[in-house]
C-alpha cells in the first residue's frame, strides 16, 4: 500500500518550537514526499514568519484559525491535508532522523489505521524536563504505563506522537471538542468501530515537555480529572490503577501525620520509594540533579492526577447533570 504522509503541528503561542521541530524535519532520512501542516490556532505569538523561511525547504502549508483548542486544530489541518495518512505532533517535540523511516517500514509490514509512539528526552533538555520526562514515562510510576510493551498491538495513542489513516478521520471526525483526554478518547471510539492501534517503538520523538513545576501540576490536575470523564463517556473502560495515585497521595499524608505519633512503619516505605527512584534515574538520566529532582517532579504527578482524579469522581457521583454540564472548562 503506497502511504502518503501529511504531518499536522497545531501550535499556540510557541513560535520557537516550530522552529526546532521543522528543522528537525530536514534532517529525516526519508527521502519520499510528503506535506507539513502548521495550525495557529489563534496565536498572538505567531510563527508565520518561522514557517516562511522553510518554505523552500519543505512541503510546508500555514493555517491560521480562531483558538479552539488542540483537538479541533488538528481536525482542521486534516480537512485541508491532501495525503492518506495523518502524522500528528506537538510543537514541543523534536524528530531523531528515522522517525519516518520507521514509521513507513512498520506500517508497511503490518499496518493500521492507527499508531503511536513513544517519547524520551533530548541530551540537549534542562534538568527539569529530564525528571519530569522520567516521571512520566517510567515504569517506577503510572508514567510508565503509556509505554508499556505489553500494550504493542492494542496501544492507547497520545496525541504529541501518533498517526491516524484518512479513512479513520472520515469515519470519526477525528478529535472531540474535549480539552484533556481527547486523544484516549479518540482511542476510545477507534476500537468500537474495530480500528485497529499499535505501537512502534522505534518511532520515538524527543519530548521536551515546555514546562515548570506549576504548568506540570496544572497538567497532570488535568489529565487526572479527565480520566473519570472518559470512564463515565466510554463504559467499561476503568481500572484500578487509576486510583493509585490518589492512594498514594492520601498513603503519604497518612504517613506523616504518624510521624507526629512517633509511627514510622509507613513512612519507611515511601523513604525506600524515593531512594528506588532516585538511584533508578541516576542510572538512566547519569545526573545527579535530574536524580534528584525526579522524586519531585513524581510526587506532583501524583499530587496532580491524584487531586484531579478525586475531584472528577467526586462530582460524577453526585450532581446529576450531563458532563459537560459538571465540567463545562473540559469543552469547547
Amino acid at each position: 500500500m503506497e502511504l502518503n504522509y501529511t504531518i499536522i503541528i497545531p501550535v499556540y503561542n510557541r513560535p520557537q518550537e516550530i522552529e526546532d521541530l521543522l528543522t528537525s524535519l530536514l534532517s529525516q532520512a526519508y527521502k519520499k514526499a510528503y506535506e507539513v501542516i502548521i495550525v495557529e490556532d489563534g496565536s498572538t505569538n505567531k510563527c508565520d514568519s518561522i514557517v516562511n523561511n522553510f518554505r523552500d525547504k519543505l512541503n510546508v502549508t500555514y493555517l491560521f484559525k480562531e483558538n479552539s483548542g488542540a483537538g479541533q486544530s488538528r481536525n482542521y489541518g486534516m480537512n485541508y491535508a491532501k495525503g492518506n495518512y495523518f502524522i500528528i505532533l506537538d510543537s514541543d517535540i523534536i524528530l531523531p532522523k528515522n522517525y519516518l523511516i520507521e514509521i513507513d517500514k512498520s506500517l508497511q509490514i503490518n499496518f493500521t489505521d492507527a499508531f503511536g509512539g513513544a517519547d524520551t528526552t533530548h541530551k540537549s533538555f534542562t534538568a527539569l524536563q529530564k525528571a519530569i520526562n522520567y516521571t512520566m514515562t517510567s515504569f517506577l510510576t503510572t508514567g510508565g504505563l503509556r509505554n508499556n510493551r505489553g500494550s504493542l498491538n492494542k496501544f492507547q495513542l497520545r496525541s504529541y506522537n501518533m498517526g491516524i489513516s484518512k479513512k479513520v478521520f472520515e469515519e470519526t471526525q477525528g478529535f472531540s471538542k474535549q480539552k484533556f483526554g481527547e486523544d484516549i478518547d479518540l482511542t476510545y471510539r477507534l476500537w468500537k468501530k474495530n480500528f485497529k492501534t499499535q505501537f512502534i517503538k522505534e518511532a520515538f520523538v524527543y519530548h521536551k515537555r515546555r514546562t515548570n513545576f506549576k504548568y506540570f501540576f496544572k497538567q497532570t490536575l488535568n489529565f487526572g480529572s479527565a480520566r473519570p470523564v472518559l470512564n463515565k463517556l466510554h463504559k467499561n473502560s476503568n481500572k484500578i490503577t487509576y486510583w493509585f495515585p490518589s492512594l498514594f497521595i492520601i498513603g503519604l499524608i497518612i504517613s506523616l501525620i504518624f510521624i507526629i505519633f512517633h509511627i514510622f512503619i509507613y513512612t519507611y516505605f515511601y523513604v525506600t520509594y524515593f531512594a528506588l527512584l532516585f538511584f533508578d534515574s541516576l542510572l538512566k538520566n547519569r545526573n545527579f540533579r535530574v536524580a534528584f529532582l525526579s522524586i519531585f517532579t513524581t510526587i506532583i504527578q501524583f499530587l496532580g492526577y491524584g487531586l484531579g482524579f478525586l475531584k472528577s469522581q467526586f462530582r460524577l457521583q453526585i450532581l446529576n447533570k450531563s458532563v459537560k454540564e459538571i465540567f463545562p472548562k473540559m469543552f469547547y
